[in-house]
């Protein structure tokens, strides 16, 4: 479903659950850890135990039998697609990069300018093409772990609970989890609880760039040795993963100076090579695609052999 429609173009669930966080966080916000804490717990307990009641009620349904067994797995099957559906975001990921790609190959820098924000907080204002493609290409890297690894593989471990509950923290990190003088105590929480959330993840989405390096005219052991080498150099367990990853599989170098609008950061440099170009953009894209179907594959697989 992803594939075919991408994320729903009005009324996302997921947008609608930042608008109910923001409206908790008027009443949860205080400059305390604590503070962070019952914000983190109060949204996501909520949108997990939503996830097990709905699936608790689609598996009560019918009684016994073949035909109501049938209805009920007619049933949990829908839910558990519809529940995929809202928080995978790999195909909007992909068109957006590509999207990225194609202004900046026919010289529309403002138009590439527009578009960064919604793979990245970077300042677009101060970027070249270079640096968009790279803003853009860290993103994508990251974000293929983030939007479709992290989601399936919470949905194969807990069900619709895992797919609704991980979405809700990853948004929450997103929404809360800043090193800044509004959220550096209070978004602590969310900030490291999807760090812990994504750590197997990350290293699923790694290891799946590393395999599949060869599609995009890498090297298996060119991605695996930056892994292994520059991961831990990035100031996220699991970004640095990602990316490093990536840009072994790649043939580049990623990080470097990084302009944020709250300021400048150097992030240390990951993989050989050249920085980034448009080209690389796009092969950065087919790399996240095909780890997007390979993390499927393995979901069902995974499934399917604990059935």
């Amino acid at each position: 479903m992803d594939r075919v429609l991408g994320d729903p173009r009005r009324g996302h669930p997921v947008a609608g659950f930042g608008s109910a966080a923001m409206a908790v966080e008027q009443v949860t916000y205080r400059d305390a850890r604590t503070a962070g804490i019952v914000h983190e717990v109060v949204l996501v307990g909520a949108i997990a135990g939503l996830g097990a009641g709905l699936a608790g009620s689609v598996g009560a349904t019918g009684s016994s039998g073949t035909r109501s067994g049938f209805a009920r797995w007619a049933a949990e099957a829908g839910l558990t697609a519809l529940a995929t559906w809202t928080v995978l975001g790999g195909t909007t990921l992909a068109e957006t990069g590509r999207a990225m790609a194609d202004r900046l190959e026919s010289g529309d820098i403002d138009g590439a300018r527009e578009l960064l924000p919604s793979l990245c907080g970077r300042d677009p204002a101060v970027l070249d093409a270079d640096g968009l493609a790279r803003a853009a290409l860290e993103s994508i890297a990251e974000n293929t772990s983030d939007a479709t690894v992290a989601p399936l593989f919470w949905g194969a471990v807990a069900g619709v609970p895992g797919l609704l509950g991980y979405r809700a923290v990853n948004t929450l990190d997103a929404m809360v989890g800043y090193r800044n003088e509004r959220y550096e105590n209070f978004g602590w929480a969310a900030a490291r609880t999807d760090d812990v959330a994504n750590l197997a993840p990350a290293r699923i989405a790694g290891t799946f760039t590393t395999l599949l390096a060869p599609l995009v005219g890498g090297r298996p052991a060119a991605a695996w040795r930056a892994w292994r080498r520059d991961a831990g150099k990035h100031p996220s367990p699991n970004a640095g993963v990602a990316e490093a990853s990536m840009a072994g599989a790649l043939g580049v170098t990623l990080g470097g100076r990084t302009q944020y609008r709250h300021g400048t950061e150097l992030r240390p440099t990951l993989g050989d090579g050249p920085a980034p170009k448009v080209p690389d953009l796009r092969r950065a894209v087919r790399l996240s695609e095909a780890v997007q179907l390979a993390s499927a594959l393995t979901a069902a697989l995974a499934l399917a052999l604990r059935s």
